[in-house]
């Protein structure tokens, strides 16, 4: 049977005033489904080697990481606070196990490099010929390019914000699912990274801007996503990797723009 309003409000109370630990299984306990959901939606962009219950393994990390942390009076969702620690707990689980071949994240840093070296002389979004022309490839290896790599483009979006990938800071995929931060520095920080984001990905091409907003924002699935647009879930996941490299290109050339 499914607690009530009460009941949760009651074991919040009971575990942060005087941290009970069974107060704090039972909020685990119910807030497990969105473990699932997480990991879930996590695992639909991830190879078939990938364990779904190694994901659930590493989000539980990150509720528990969730419930320890929250402040139930500064008025934010637990939901909303949740997730972003579940995401980004499963991603730290992911890069420890360093699932992504080395030769497959050089070709994705390669991809990314060439879309920013083009668009930075085109001075808009560079097309597929145009790219694929960069890279010496054909339309067809170009599109199997981006199936190689679309492991690393779901990723992407949960990397740290900087050339190394041990590099702490703010990651993307925590500012679209929190961008309240913890501390007032972090939050000016968040705001303006934030804001960058938000102009970065109004620059997308029209359906990989919808296939963005789609996904990280509106929460629906490749598939849902295929059938609003009228296309395979094949061809969303297809967009989705380039939307990202193109966002990771951009979003690198800013920052470098700032650091020279």
């Amino acid at each position: 049977m499914a607690a009530s309003e009460q009941d949760v409000q009651r074991w919040w109370r009971e575990f942060k005033n005087n941290g009970d630990p069974e107060a704090r299984e039972r909020l685990i306990v119910h807030y497990a489904p969105l473990v699932k959901y997480v990991s879930g939606r996590v695992a639909m962009g991830l190879p078939p080697n990938i364990d779904p219950e190694d994901l659930n393994s590493y989000g539980i990390f990150g509720l528990v990481d969730a419930l320890e942390k929250f402040e139930p009076d500064r008025g934010v969702k637990f939901e909303t606070y949740a997730i972003a620690r579940i995401r980004g707990a499963v991603f730290d689980g992911l890069r420890e196990q360093d699932w992504v071949p080395r030769t497959v994240r050089q070709k994705a840093r390669r991809l990314e490099q060439t879309i920013a070296r083009l668009e930075a002389r085109l001075g808009r979004s560079a097309t597929d010929a145009e790219i694929s022309e960069a890279m010496n490839l054909t339309l067809e290896e170009y599109a199997a390019l981006l199936t190689e790599i679309q492991g690393t483009g779901l990723v992407s979006l949960d990397e740290w914000w900087s050339d190394g990938d041990d590099d702490k800071g703010l990651t993307l995929g925590e500012l679209i699912h929190d961008p309240a931060a913890e501390n007032p520095g972090a939050a000016v920080e968040a705001e303006e990274v934030e804001k960058l984001l938000g102009q970065v990905i109004d620059a997308l091409p029209e359906r990989e801007k919808l296939v963005i907003t789609l996904y990280y924002y509106e929460g629906l699935t490749l598939k849902e996503i295929g059938r609003v647009l009228g296309v395979t879930e094949s061809r969303v996941s297809q967009l989705h990797t380039r939307a990202i490299v193109r966002l990771r290109a951009r979003l690198h050339r800013f920052r470098d723009a700032l650091v020279s």
